[in-house]
């Protein structure tokens, strides 16, 4: 029987991207998921603690100070504590004779609207009248639609995106948003990231879907066209940084979709957002976590 390890690691959950790409580069990691802790007799409760659990194909005798170094370089990027979670961890040797097939049986087929579906890659589904299924490998959790604010942004999508629109996905991560905006209609989607080895990602689950999006390393500041609708679902201090950019990058009236907000810390992107001079057209809740639907006032009016 084949041999492999499950760590478990204390954090918040608005970084669970974040450290989700962090074990994929760091461990021989082949599967990541984000087992919220927030529920008691199937009830969410109030909490900001989740556990990651990684799935290793071999142990790492030196977690604890490769886990120490990532902690100290979040709290050098402006985190405190409370941002970050406790980070504590355990690592359990488990045996099975598939444990990547045991993995896949975590995953299955999530329903995000009426009219969206994510199917895991290995699962056949047959798509209903007027649906917008998105065929993804799990390989990450957080490009698998089963994380509240990739579904917020999901909906989002449905709700206000115009057919023909020309959109930004910025930190696309899997590409989950960049497909579904293409799936909805867009007519062209640009989706970037300041992380090298998710670009390839994104791009080979854009040709399972049989969509066309353009997938590059880039971030915000730096790219040089305006769209009708931008996406981003990243942590809610940088939404804050970078907003001004994020309104650059928007034709007039075009609308702007901002998740991976803590309800808590929604205050901090409202802000940024009225600083900005960003007409809020609507707040939406999913769990503890928030998404604001914001666009950029005509220059004419």
């Amino acid at each position: 029987m084949t041999k492999y390890y499950e760590l478990s690691i204390k954090i918040n959950p608005e970084l669970a991207d974040v450290m989700s790409d962090f074990c994929f580069e760091k461990f021989p990691c082949e599967g990541v998921i984000l087992a919220e802790e927030a529920y008691k007799d199937l009830e969410m409760i109030s909490s900001t603690e989740g556990t990651l659990k990684v799935f290793l194909t071999e142990n790492v005798p030196d977690i604890e100070n490769i886990l120490s170094a990532q902690k100290n370089l979040l709290k050098s990027r402006g985190l405190s504590d409370e941002e970050i979670g406790s980070f504590e961890f355990s690592v359990e040797e488990k045996e099975n004779k598939d444990w990547s097939e045991k993995w896949k049986e975590k995953w299955d087929i999530t329903r995000i609207t009426d009219k969206i579906v994510v199917v895991p890659d290995w699962i056949e589904y047959t798509p209903q009248q007027n649906e917008a299924v998105i065929k993804l490998e799990p390989g990450c959790a957080f490009g698998t639609g089963t994380h509240p604010t990739t579904q917020l942004c999901m909906k989002m999508i449905e709700k206000y995106m115009q057919k023909n629109s020309d959109v930004a996905d910025i930190g696309t991560g899997s590409g989950i948003l960049a497909i579904c905006a293409k799936k909805f209609g867009a007519n062209f989607v640009y989706g970037c990231d300041n992380d090298e080895t998710v670009i390839d990602v994104a791009s080979q689950n854009a040709l399972k879907n049989n969509v066309q999006c353009l997938f590059e390393l880039n971030t915000a500041d730096k790219v040089n066209k305006k769209f009708d609708f931008v996406l981003a679902n990243i942590l809610h201090n940088v939404l804050a940084d970078i907003m001004a950019d994020l309104k650059n990058l928007l034709k007039d009236d075009g609308i702007l979709v901002l998740s991976g907000i803590l309800n808590e810390k929604k205050q901090i992107v409202l802000n940024a957002v009225e600083k900005c001079d960003l007409m809020l057209l609507e707040e939406v809740n999913q769990n503890q976590w928030t998404a604001l639907v914001v666009r950029k006032i005509c220059q004419q009016q």
